[in-house]
């Protein structure tokens, strides 16, 4: 290969990769994803969960399809999206971590719109793991029903966060309760810990979420649990 071709072989090659970083260069596209990689979804689903209109949301899909970010499979009259592969997922964390270290903004952000999860102690993925062994802890799964069904911590228990306070009766007292959501900038799970200690539940919250369980290859189940 003589140097001209070289010179175009890593042109057209680093265009491709830039394809997939003009892919996810989109605020409500990084959103979507990080919806997907909860459960597949239809494009009416994930309108509603992103604030958009269906257009748009289409039209967000549509470009992440081109570079084969998400796929799409179709079950009777609905399309449902969902993730490409684990690497998308993969990808959106290595994104925020360059963000958490980098944009000071991030920072700001989080500490002025979470400002009541300073008083929540998380726990980690790790620390999870060997309490759940140790039979120490109940986990709460506070997700909406459809995400828990497409893939859970293993043995956690089903209770959306909406239904929470109508159903604290089937949450015990004896245990350390351990809630956990969608990631570590969703608020169900810290909503949830309020709500279980105001009650005088002892509750702390996951500081991740299922996504990022899973990549750890961590134990997992799907389809409905027994609450």
């Amino acid at each position: 290969m003589n140097g001209a071709h070289k010179r175009e072989f890593k042109d057209q090659l680093f265009e491709q990769f830039a394809r997939i970083g003009k892919s996810v260069a989109n605020g409500h596209r990084l959103e979507i994803l990080e919806l997907l990689a909860q459960a597949p979804r239809t494009v009416e689903d994930l309108a509603r969960e992103a604030g958009l209109s269906v257009a748009n949301a289409s039209q967000h899909l549509q470009v992440l399809r081109r570079c084969n970010v998400v796929s799409v499979k179709r079950n009777g009259l609905y399309a449902y999206y969902g993730l490409a592969s684990e690497d998308v997922l993969t990808l959106c964390r290595v994104l925020r971590r360059l963000g958490e270290k980098h944009l000071a903004e991030v920072q700001r952000l989080v500490d002025a719109y979470l400002t009541s999860r300073q008083r929540l102690e998380p726990i980690s993925c790790e620390e999870l793991l060997r309490r759940i062994r140790e039979k120490a802890v109940w986990v709460l799964d506070v997700r909406p029903r459809q995400e828990y069904e497409a893939g859970h911590i293993a043995g956690a228990r089903s209770i959306p966060l909406a239904e929470l306070k109508a159903r604290l009766k089937e949450i015990p007292r004896r245990k350390q309760i351990v809630a956990y959501c969608r990631g570590p900038y969703c608020v169900f799970a810290d909503e949830a810990v309020a709500v279980l200690s105001s009650r005088g539940y002892r509750a702390v919250r996951l500081r991740e979420g299922f996504p990022e369980w899973k990549s750890r290859h961590l134990p997992v189940e799907a389809g409905p649990g027994v609450p």
